[in-house]
């Protein structure tokens, strides 16, 4: 027989899931480690060459890259610093700040790349490298991101908060959340599921884990999207005592979706840590996102993702490319001429207006680079919207 047709509640619902880790999942500590050596860097030299990519495994971590600069770094000191403030200060965890190994590698950076971003009389500074990057921003939150990963986000930070302030004292820094939504005609309504992964001490029971977490991490973060229908996952193996480095290496780079939109919006495939400004892996996508954000918050989308492409060693962008998913009454083209308009999309002028030459780098390793409410996040200003919105009622056919 051939099956029912779906009714029409059930044919617009959808579930979309998204998943966070905290600063001590071993990929993290390598994102951070990067960061924290490319903050060093800007903060006694603001045109130095950082790209710093770091491993960890057991017992040891590994820094390699290019780094140009006119200064001097204690990169293993760095790194001890940050391993020790992420949490790894008991040598139970198979993993420690004072004796893990470290290892270095560190080259200038290639003088060939070097000649298409230096600025002289004659060359403007050009991109760092060919590529693509992408912005996103949606209403259905007030940081402008999806509510999935805004979720996720949140589940992971409290999962470090309870460890670090003693609420939990039995937890130890690694730890995973993810949150699956569902939505109706395209809005969020409910929480179908949250997992938690959190790593803990040998002498805990696991009810006791569940308990608590459901308690202090999960109720208080998510209460206004739960119901009786809501499902939970906490360490769904019913132990998770070996985690950190020990138990997964950490590659800097390797969270690039957690890092951004939660997979709601495609990704350039480049991450940001260890990169100073002038590559556009980084500032590229900071800018495509400040670019997104103000057009949803001018009224022009209710949804927006922004593609910026560029080549290495040229200044303006090879393209720019808008979707809006039906949400504007903007044609691509109209708003491709307000983004050329309104914002300065070279290296350059990215550096500049959003200030990226600040040693800030660190504090965007962990919980997402983006919908952060720190001053420090340029690139989650809404100071476009006037100009935007003047632009917009040229357009008599449209009311902003």
């Amino acid at each position: 027989m051939p099956k029912a047709l779906p009714t029409e509640s059930t044919k617009n619902r959808t579930i979309f899931t998204s998943e966070s880790v905290t600063e001590g999942h071993p990929d993290k500590i390598c994102d951070q480690i990067s960061d924290a050596i490319l903050d060093a860097v800007l903060t006694k030299d603001p045109v130095g060459r950082v790209a710093i990519e770091t491993l960890v495994a057991t017992g040891l971590v590994v820094v390699a890259g290019q780094l140009t600069t006119k200064t001097y770094i204690d990169i293993p000191k760095i790194v001890r610093r940050v391993v020790r403030d992420v949490g790894y200060d008991d040598h139970t965890y198979g993993f420690h700040w004072e004796d893990c190994g470290v290892l270095v590698a560190i080259d200038e950076q290639s003088s060939d790349i070097a000649r298409g971003v230096d600025e002289t009389k004659t060359h403007a500074m050009g991109a760092g490298d060919q590529g693509i990057m992408f912005g996103y921003a949606t209403r259905e939150t007030k940081e402008y991101m999806p509510l999935p990963i805004v979720l996720s986000h949140r589940l992971a930070r409290r999962l470090s908060e309870v460890r670090k302030n003693g609420t939990l004292p039995y937890l130890r820094p690694d730890g995973k959340t993810e949150v699956a939504v569902e939505y109706v005609n395209g809005k969020p309504k409910r929480l179908d599921s949250v997992v938690v992964a959190a790593q803990h001490g040998p002498e805990v029971h696991e009810a006791k884990i569940a308990e608590d977490i459901l308690r202090t991490v999960i109720r208080p973060v998510c209460r206004r999207w739960l119901d009786l229908r809501t499902r939970f996952f906490i360490n769904p193996t019913g132990r998770f005592v070996k985690g950190g480095p020990p138990a997964d290496t950490g590659v800097t780079g390797r969270k690039i979706i957690v890092d951004t939109y939660g997979g709601f919006s495609r990704h350039g495939g480049g991450c940001f840590s260890g990169k100073d400004p002038t590559k556009v892996d980084r500032a590229g996508a900071y800018a495509a996102r400040y670019v997104a954000k103000n057009i949803v918050a001018a009224g022009l989308a209710e949804r927006c993702e922004v593609e910026i492409a560029y080549v290495i060693g040229v200044a303006e962008p090879i393209s720019i490319f808008v979707e809006t998913f039906g949400t504007s009454p903007f044609r691509p083209s109209e708003l491709q001429g307000f983004i050329r308009d309104h914002f300065d999309l070279t290296p350059v002028g990215i550096i500049h207006h959003l200030k990226l030459r600040r040693p800030i780098y660190e504090k965007t390793a962990a919980y997402g680079h983006f919908g952060r409410s720190d001053p420090a996040f340029t690139w989650e200003k809404t100071d476009k919207v006037r100009e935007l919105r003047r632009a917009a009622r040229k357009f008599s056919r449209v009311k902003v």
